[in-house]
């Protein structure tokens, strides 16, 4: 593998392709990074192998190399793969559901390997599955990387939301969340600023950017039932997340699986967001730039964008580029809440 090819990987796509010869019989890759490892893999692979990822992105990517991919709550495929490999996720708890998304789709004695960047805690897996049925390995340390076997009984399939309740403003809401969608099983700190201060959207198409378990649009539609709602999310764990949230609360709404704002509707009246600011362990501001550049374009003359940042991150900077102005609406708990109006012109 050439330098330039290698900066394309991350440490645990390099440390996979150390070890493909590990990868007997067909195989499925489980959440890989988005990154160029579907480019660099031995073409003879494209049959051999077949990947699930709950990223839209990440999905697309190995669609369009020609691989079999599944993305969902969990992975639909009608064969069983004598190999699978985890590559080891931010959430320490998204393993545990990794894991038992696998059990259905694995033959009988399948090989099991986990793989990850030294730095992601992956040096904790050995402790990690100790109260599972379930240990692990290690077979290789290099390129800054891990790569572990795992043996044992995988956890049964049975996959659950972490249901939690939380009051707004006088709002009850019953919020539904899985492993790996962003502040699982609580209500973090900048959203909750940021639900005081939507009172300004009471008609109109309204989305709720990177919406997580759903807990902004949720808010939004039960405090205004006449909204139009539209969410989306990067994540199919996050959109099924933000459907059963929903559900549980009895309001309606259309959740979208998107990479970055989605298609339809051309317009709306308002966008609210938390956005991202990480691609998997790494910060990466690039999705939040290319988010609130896009805004103007997509919002109605008159309509706002609200949105929640921490206060260390440049996103002031490019709202004012983006809009010509910003308001600075509250700051608390090192958050802070922007609003940009587009011109009626």
């Amino acid at each position: 593998m050439s330098a330039s090819a290698s900066q394309m990987l991350s440490s645990a796509s390099q440390m996979l392709l150390r070890n493909l010869a590990d990868l007997t019989g067909p195989s499925l890759l489980v959440e890989p990074p988005l990154d160029q490892l579907a480019g660099q893999l031995p073409s003879d692979h494209r049959q051999k192998i077949a990947v699930y990822s709950s990223h839209v992105a990440v999905a697309a990517r190995w669609q369009h190399a020609g691989y079999r991919c599944s993305s969902g709550l969990k992975p639909e495929f009608a064969e069983r793969f004598e190999t699978a490999v985890l590559f080891y996720p931010k959430s320490k708890e998204q393993l545990t559901l990794m894991l038992q998304q696998l059990q259905p789709v694995l033959a009988e004695n399948a090989d099991i390997f986990v793989v990850g960047d030294n730095k992601s805690g992956i040096k904790t897996l050995p402790k990690q599955l100790q109260s599972s049925e379930l240990s692990a390995h290690k077979l290789d340390n290099a390129r800054h990387a891990l790569w572990f076997v795992v043996n044992g009984r995988l956890p049964a399939s049975t996959i659950r939301a972490q249901t939690f309740a939380v009051t707004l403003n006088d709002i009850k809401l019953h919020l539904h969340s899985y492993p790996g969608v962003f502040s699982h099983g609580s209500l973090d700190k900048g959203t909750a600023l940021l639900l005081q201060h939507l009172a300004h959207i009471q008609s109109g198409r309204v989305l709720d950017f990177a919406c997580g378990c759903g807990v902004i649009a949720a808010y939004l539609k039960a405090s205004q039932p006449s909204i139009e709602l539209y969410a989306s999310d990067v994540s199919t764990l996050a959109t099924a997340a933000a459907q059963a949230t929903l559900a549980a609360n009895g309001l309606t709404g259309t959740v979208l699986a998107a990479d970055g704002l989605p298609d339809t509707p051309a317009q709306f009246e308002h966008i609210v967001s938390n956005p991202p600011f990480h691609t998997g362990q790494k910060t990466d501001y690039s999705i939040a730039e290319a988010f609130i550049r896009a805004c103007p374009y997509r919002l109605s003359p008159g309509g706002s964008l609200t949105l929640v940042a921490n206060n260390h991150l440049p996103y002031q900077s490019w709202l004012q580029e983006s809009f010509g102005h910003c308001t600075i609406l509250a700051q608390a708990h090192g958050f802070t809440i922007y609003q940009c109006l587009k011109s009626r012109k």
